[in-house]
């Protein structure tokens, strides 16, 4: 691009952002993969030297460059210079606090290239961590985001989390991560037409659709590193499973990852066992084991739940209150699953499940989701 001058780099830059956001995954690995660290490479050089400029009246030019370099997901060497650039940059573009449309898409487009930062990438708190804050509490004060913009901001601060457990707190009990994505989930979740397939959705539809799904991958990424217990958590538990239910028969990768996010809840405890059986989490895992479309990977992570609920019920404990209260939940827990007829069955795979893990992990065709659908 070094024969066009500035404003034609603008130009062209905005026109290759239009012709990405049209394109499929397919056709996005097919134009890229041969020229991909070159590409990658020139984005970074022209960063640097834009940077360098620091001409106010060409901040929109740096500002699309950022958002395409992260959008091919491409990191080298320099990653730790270019994010140093990159951070400060978006973070400026996705404050600017007009609400016409022009400058939410703007935010938007900011934001959603900030997600693309991912957990493997240090980020410091001081690149980040005031801007983002603010973006967050001005969005729950005004409700100015789009649905999409708000839940790339809450992304690229989550994969944060992954490198800083400082951060917990913040996410946590500043900020009611919890709260605001269950609030999130439920707006979504009466906004999806569950009963369109994806060809026949509007483009709005199909957005909204995708910010559920893009939201479902937060709560994975939160509830893997969170540690901390509160009642915002529980709503977001129950949260997943009102969309278990709307989504079930439907929309068979939302029914997945909800079922996914019950098991890792089940597993790192961001809530209690007795939120789980009374907010419905357990009857909906069992729900997942009856569908008459079962395949293998929902069996895995339904089995996964039930074993990491088994598991954390058998830990005794020296206080005696805490411990009555534990027999008496591991005999409604174990009371549920002998109602559906599960007991046995779940009980007897407790000893051998690692061992079929394994097999599952070597890619043997195990059909175990054939075996319980005719238990």
């Amino acid at each position: 691009m070094e024969q066009f001058t500035e404003a034609e780099q603008k130009q062209k830059i905005e026109e290759m952002n239009e012709i990405v956001d049209g394109m499929n995954e397919e056709e996005f690995e097919v134009v890229f993969n041969e020229e991909f660290s070159l590409l990658g490479g020139r984005f970074e050089q022209m960063i640097i030297e834009e940077e360098k400029k620091n001409e106010e009246n060409e901040e929109s030019l740096l500002v699309d460059l950022c958002e395409c370099y992260l959008s091919l997901h491409y990191y080298s060497s320099e990653i730790g210079e270019i994010i140093s650039i990159i951070v400060p940059c978006l973070l400026k573009a996705a404050s600017v606090k007009e609400e016409n449309e022009e400058a939410q898409k703007e935010v938007e487009m900011a934001l959603l290239a900030l997600s693309n930062i991912n957990e493997c990438i240090e980020v410091k708190q001081e690149l980040y961590l005031k801007e983002i804050t603010e973006i967050i509490k001005h969005q729950q004060k005004h409700r100015n985001l789009t649905h999409l913009a708000y839940q790339s901001a809450w992304l690229f601060f989550i994969y944060r989390f992954f490198k800083d457990r400082n951060l917990e707190d913040t996410i946590a009990n500043e900020l009611h991560f919890g709260r605001e994505a269950a609030r999130e989930l439920e707006e979504l979740t009466r906004n999806v037409n569950w009963k369109k397939k994806k060809e026949e959705m509007s483009k709005e539809e199909a957005k909204e659709e995708l910010t559920l799904v893009r939201w479902l991958q937060t709560l994975n990424s939160y509830i893997y590193k969170n540690k901390l217990r509160n009642e915002e958590n529980v709503e977001l538990i129950n949260s997943i499973v009102q969309i278990y239910r709307a989504a079930k028969g439907n929309n068979e990768e939302i029914s997945f990852k909800c079922i996914y996010s019950l098991r890792t809840a089940a597993k790192w405890g961001v809530v209690k066992v007795v939120d789980l059986l009374n907010g419905g989490a357990v009857d909906t895992v069992l729900e997942g084991m009856q569908l008459p479309t079962l395949d293998d990977n929902v069996m895995r992570n339904c089995l996964y739940f039930f074993m990491n609920v088994s598991k954390r019920l058998k830990k005794k404990t020296d206080d005696e209150l805490e411990e009555a209260k534990r027999k008496e939940l591991n005999r409604k827990f174990f009371e549920k699953l002998e109602e559906e007829g599960y007991e046995d069955t779940i009980a007897s795979f407790h000893e051998k499940f690692e061992f079929l893990h394994g097999i599952y992990s070597l890619g043997t065709l195990l059909k175990i989701s054939e075996y319980f659908v005719n238990v």
